[in-house]
């Protein structure tokens, strides 16, 4: 697959400081990307040079193979959404969706053939002479997808667009967007924090921190194989414990050796253990199992959290059976269960 977006050896500075410090990405043309991390990691920004809204201190972004360091933002085949939406008050809907097209001196029926399209698109025909003050948030995202659209961009920027709204909401919005660039077939660029929302819409996810890329992957890879604890720890819920690996495919965890999967990282070597709370059997107590006592147990909708003391860790379980609190249980797990790492550098 081509990529539509390279950035080569992107680093930004602000006041001194370095939040992008050397990033390489390449984005495939036609596909949802998610730029995923914590505030402060680089996302945005990551977002605003591909955008042309800031400038890099250093590094090349290229368009269909093509170097735009310096090309306007409006020379780009590009639009953004932003979560503002940055609506214009005094028109309606039809003539905010208009806009662009007039600019471009479009004919009123090309201008009424492509806003009309883009009104069934977003699911708002019958609203072209609404105002927008009379409409929802979530009417108000949809014009501001629909404005950005008509314009036919090769690649959509989307920054943080459903945060403004409730969470049926959002949920809502993350199907219809996903329809949307499916059906375009657009390179959307989607900035968040929400790791659900990352999951749900991407093809691509880019987890970020500290102004560097952790990984890139599908929501699959990122979740099953995190790179590291940062990525683990950040993608879902994670027990995240010490651990020493006795020889290659074998961990010991908590006193208790397990096979696993990963080898390379030597003989009696401390590692971070990574363990997803579904993936751990709760058993009676026994020598092949961590044995640990209820401390807690919460009821989630659709599973149970419950809450497990050892010596040195509390553990977190997701199950569909609850455990009484106080009980003394064994928790074993299989070798596909258990994701061993390097140990995670201390900030």
């Amino acid at each position: 697959m081509e990529n539509i977006i390279s950035l080569r050896n992107a680093v930004v500075d602000y006041d001194g400081e370095t939040v992008l410090k050397g990033i390489n990405l390449d984005i495939a043309d036609k596909q949802f990307v998610t730029l995923l991390g914590p505030s402060g990691c680089g996302k945005t920004t990551t977002l605003r040079i591909i955008g042309g809204f800031l400038q890099m201190k250093r590094g090349e972004l290229y368009f269909d193979g093509k170097k735009i360091n310096n090309l306007p933002a409006y020379k780009r085949n590009i639009n953004t959404v932003f979560q503002k939406y940055a609506l214009f008050p005094h028109l309606n809907v039809y003539e905010n969706i208009a806009f662009g097209l007039r600019l471009k001196k479009m004919s009123e029926s090309e201008i009424k053939e492509n806003v009309t399209e883009m009104l069934r698109l977003v699911n708002l025909s019958g609203y072209e002479r609404r105002s927008i003050n009379s409409l929802s948030g979530g009417q108000q995202q949809r014009v501001g997808i629909a404005r950005a659209l008509v314009n036919r961009p090769r690649v959509l920027l989307l920054d943080e667009p459903l945060g403004a709204l409730d969470l049926k909401l959002r949920k809502e919005m993350q199907i219809e967007l996903k329809k949307i660039q499916k059906s375009l077939g657009i390179t959307f660029i989607y900035v968040t924090h929400d790791q659900e929302e990352a999951l749900t819409m991407s093809d691509t996810v880019v987890v970020m921190n500290h102004g560097e890329i952790q990984q890139i992957g599908t929501p699959e890879d990122i979740y099953n194989e995190p790179v590291n604890a940062f990525v683990a720890d950040f993608i879902g819920e994670s027990n995240i414990i010490d651990g020493v690996m006795r020889a290659d495919y074998f961990v010991d965890i908590g006193g208790v050796v397990f096979e696993c999967e990963d080898a390379g990282f030597g003989v009696d070597k401390l590692v971070d253990v990574v363990i997803r709370p579904e993936d751990i059997k709760v058993v009676a107590p026994c020598k092949e199992a961590i044995v640990g006592v209820v401390k807690d147990v919460i009821f989630k909708g659709v599973h149970f959290e419950i809450l497990v003391e050892t010596d040195n860790f509390l553990w977190k379980i997701h199950s569909t059976k609850s455990q009484p609190v106080g009980a003394r249980i064994g928790m074993t797990l299989q070798p596909n269960d258990i994701h061993i790492m390097h140990k995670l550098k201390k900030e």
